[in-house]
């Protein structure tokens, strides 16, 4: 076979290639699991009401709001990028526990909600959600929750609103850097429909902003987190789960114990450099030599 063909072959299988991925993308970044309208949610041990919400019509926003008595605050719960709430759910404990009440939804196409998927429709539902939320619920005691895939919507939701604070569980920079990790020879920027980028929106987040991460994440590494906790340095505090992976924090008694520091800890104040060691600095060799 000739170069000049092999080399037409090569470039024919590219572009179709970059056809393939930019249809059939959802299948690779979403997983939804879907659930009958007459789906019945079981949690024994936590006590919980479902709700829909009709955005506007086609659009329905299927959601479960646990509830304990006297809570501290609401935590939304935003999660990953499979299954549904009948499996995601059972993560409600992990904030129950600490004194809140819990608050999930499923994105467009997950479990009983439904409308078609895009990034900007899915922003605009948890807008929604939040607003609705905020109703009910001062603004101080909202703490935003993202979940890996999460994570981007979290830190948007909370770039335009007031929260008590962002907690980030294994973020992604940004979604389309890591589908450039897995085809690095394609045009990803012009391909990918949902690029969602966390870390355009942490710019403009002024609560605190909490980035829970484990040190083994094989999906999105650690250096990832590292990145992230740079770009709101000022609010962000970086909290490493050693030896965890990307599915797994939960299964380490560490990342519950951040948990607890984390939601149930005062808010951080102004330091005072004058009652501090803040502003302290070290002389140099030649000013103490020659003082």
């Amino acid at each position: 076979m000739e170069i000049g063909t092999i080399l037409i072959l090569v470039g024919v299988a590219y572009i179709v290639a970059n056809f393939v991925i930019y249809f059939a993308q959802e299948r690779f970044l979403f997983k939804p699991e879907k659930l009958p309208e007459d789906f019945e949610f079981k949690y024994p041990n936590l006590r919980f009401e479902e709700y829909n919400l009709e955005k506007e019509p086609g659009v329905n926003i299927n959601g479960i709001h646990f509830r304990i008595a006297e809570p501290k605050g609401v935590v939304i719960y935003l999660k990953g990028n499979s299954k549904s709430l009948k499996g995601w759910g059972k993560f409600a404990v992990d904030f129950t526990r600490l004194g809140y009440d819990v608050l999930m939804v499923d994105y467009r196409g997950f479990g009983k909600s439904t409308g078609k998927r895009s990034e900007e429709g899915i922003k605009e539902d948890l807008q929604y959600v939040y607003d609705k939320v905020r109703e009910q619920v001062p603004e101080k005691y909202i703490v935003l929750y993202g979940r890996s895939l999460g994570s981007g919507f979290a830190a948007k939701i909370a770039s335009n609103n007031h929260p008590r604070m962002l907690v980030l569980e294994s973020p992604y920079y940004s979604l389309a850097k890591v589908t450039k990790r897995y085809i690095p020879f394609m045009p990803v920027s012009l391909l990918i429909k949902f690029p969602i980028r966390t870390y355009k929106w942490l710019k403009y987040v002024n609560c605190p902003i909490k980035i829970v991460h484990g040190t083994n994440d094989k999906l999105i590494p650690f250096k990832t987190a590292v990145s992230l906790s740079k770009v709101n340095a000022e609010n962000t505090r970086l909290y490493p789960v050693i030896g965890a992976g990307h599915n797994n924090l939960h299964t380490f008694e560490e990342y519950h114990r951040m948990l607890e520091e984390i939601l149930n800890a005062k808010l951080p104040g102004t330091i005072d450099p004058t009652e501090t060691s803040l502003n302290f600095k070290r002389k140099r060799k030649k000013e103490r030599q020659n003082p």
